[in-house]
């Protein structure tokens, strides 16, 4: 068994918790009605031992329908995120094992939930409003849209047809799938569908190839592959701005207050998740809603005029928030896209006194001025491609791929320079507590733009350095530094582990007092325990093989020193999990 694959962990945790490889996908399936008396309500959480807010479960009705001036009949897809109830408890796979290998932007969600919606309205004539209502919603930590609306379309047509013994079949097989691990290629077996996806892993290339199918097995059926599990179609959703993708960038990159006025909730999802995915690699940190209703806890806390609008983006489809939102500096309002001749309707910015409460015409309402100039290239290419009917998957491959480069020319000058800060490796000593990272200084880091600057590997001109300045006062910004400094302050704790695992501790241990020894030890300790991960297990490992050899070779060493070494060990190896711990034992 290889120890370092988790598997051997997660059969323990299905002895203590039946559902634990369901919850390291989905946190529960909720199915949500319409009620005569209470409006929307719950009608079925599953499993049945999850536990849900009262907070949490009306939310989670009002987000799942969509509001009575979207007209939805027929069935709807849709997305939103709420804002998990303070204290929850989160499961054990939901942090170190998955997002230490994930990539920033897929990493499990700490303080919010997905929830992906197939809501379904058709008339029925046995049913006192005359409308059948239902909403099937998948809950989750992960943000993988196109795997989780994928589903959906192959549940949710069972469901409604067959109800509950369906939803029950449903999640006992996904409690039988692998776990979410980054960097592999899973088979997901579904009601007679074999999906097949690959997780994206940290290490990936960005921009690389898309999913290849596995050939290792001759599965019956043969899979679907999946050629993502998180992206959308970018082209489609930006088709009526594209001429104003620099804005859009930009706006996302500073963390700007958005709202987004969609006539539908498909659209508005659609639009919001797009709109936070494009500035990819670079997490967006601040606060986004894809789909917004005036029921939502937050309403008052976002609508509030007494204060400047919080950083977050907001999807919105009631026109009431045409009023409300009125103070806010950036407001898109779009429509069903239409065309222009053989091209799509391309809104204009307009100014924010333009707003009104009734009949507001599609538009980008705002006074922001962009720092760069418009990418007139791929506007261009875009709009031919368009014409000449390329396909939408192509044009947004296009898309993706020229604003990850964007994002890399701004990102790559900072990468740079946080690389700069990090103390040189021949100055981290076993003995001395590790050097410092230096502070991030925005004066230095700007002196450096001139021959190591965005304009090394980016055509677009503009005011750069007025862009990074408004970027420093950012979430985005404040979000990144601390991410970076966090991983940078590990590798040091990893490279200073790694020089006391080469130093000679025996021979350093001859002319030390007792009290020196202890305290070594006890240093030694408290970093391991700090933060036990498979690396820190390696070096334990080290540890062990140190002591090994000191007996084999039968060293002398202070009485009792090779006594506290083994204390010392065996009490890191009974935290961990019991597999592991027979592992280590073993040596």
């Amino acid at each position: 068994m290889d120890p370092f694959d988790g598997s051997g962990s997660v059969r323990n945790e299905d002895n203590r918790c039946p559902w634990a490889r369901f919850s390291s996908w989905l946190e529960c399936v909720c199915v949500v009605t319409f009620d005569l008396e209470l409006g929307q309500a719950i009608e079925l959480v599953y499993p049945q031992d999850v536990k849900l807010t009262e907070k949490e479960k009306t939310s989670i009705c009002y987000l799942s329908f969509p509001d009575s001036y979207s007209g939805c009949l027929g069935d709807t897809q849709f997305s939103f995120r709420l804002r998990q109830s303070v204290g929850r408890r989160m499961s054990r796979f939901s942090d170190d094992v998955y997002n230490r290998d994930a990539p920033v932007t897929l990493q499990r969600e700490t303080s919010h939930f997905f929830g992906f919606v197939y809501f379904r309205q058709v008339k029925d004539v046995s049913v006192k409003r005359g409308y059948f209502q239902k909403s099937l919603v998948l809950v989750s930590r992960l943000p993988y849209t196109y795997l989780f609306h994928s589903l959906l379309q192959i549940i949710a047509p069972e469901f409604f047809e067959k109800l509950e013994p369906c939803l029950e079949a449903v999640c006992n097989e996904i409690n039988q799938w692998p776990l979410p691990v980054p960097g592999l290629s899973l088979n997901l077996p579904l009601m007679g569908v074999v999906l097949q996806v690959r997780i994206p892993s940290k290490t990936d290339k960005p921009g690389g190839s898309p999913v290849r199918a596995m050939t290792r097995e001759n599965l019956l059926p043969a899979p679907t592959v999946l050629p993502t599990i998180h992206e959308l179609d970018l082209f489609k959703c930006f088709q009526s701005v594209l001429i104003h993708l620099q804005m859009l960038w930009e706006l996302m990159l500073l963390g700007e207050p958005v709202v987004v006025m969609a006539p539908s909730p498909t659209i508005s999802s659609e639009t919001v998740l797009a709109l936070v995915s494009c500035i990819s690699p670079l997490k967006f940190w601040c606060d986004f809603r894809p789909y917004f209703t005036i029921h939502d806890s937050e309403f008052r806390e976002y609508t509030t005029r007494t204060q400047a609008p919080p950083n977050i983006v907001l999807g919105v489809t009631n026109p009431f928030f045409i009023k409300t939102f009125q103070t806010w500096p950036h407001i898109f309002r779009l429509g069903e896209t239409k065309m222009a001749g053989d091209l799509p309707k391309q809104v204009k910015v307009k100014k924010l006194s333009k707003l009104k409460t009734l009949d507001t015409k599609p538009g980008i309402y705002t006074a922001y001025k962009t720092f760069l100039h418009k990418d007139k290239i791929l506007i261009k290419r875009l709009l031919k491609g368009f014409q000449r009917k390329r396909p939408s998957e192509v044009q947004s491959a296009i898309l993706r791929r020229n604003l990850l480069e964007l994002t890399q020319s701004f990102i790559i000058p900072l990468e740079r320079y946080m690389a700069s800060l990090m103390p040189l490796q021949r100055s981290v000593t076993p003995w001395k507590t590790p050097p410092q990272i230096r502070p991030f200084s925005q004066d230095e880091f700007m002196s450096t733009l001139d021959l190591t600057g965005p304009q090394l590997t980016s055509v677009l001109k503009g005011d750069w350095m007025g862009l990074y300045r408004k970027f420093f006062r950012s979430p985005n910004f404040d979000g990144w530094y601390r991410q970076r400094h966090k991983e940078m302050t590990q590798k040091l704790e990893s490279l200073h582990l790694e020089v006391i695992c080469n130093a000679d501790l025996l021979g350093w241990t001859k002319d030390k007092s007792e009290v020196e020894i202890v305290d070594l030890i006890l240093k030694l300790r408290e970093k391991l325990t700090m933060r036990i991960n498979w690396s820190n297990l390696i070096i334990m490992t080290i540890f062990l093989n140190l002591k090994n050899k000191a007996r084999r070779q039968q060293l002398q060493v202070k009485d009792g020193i090779l006594d506290k070494l083994d204390a010392f060990i065996n009490s890191i190896i009974s935290s961990l999990p019991v597999d592991l711990q027979t592992v280590l034992n073993t040596h």
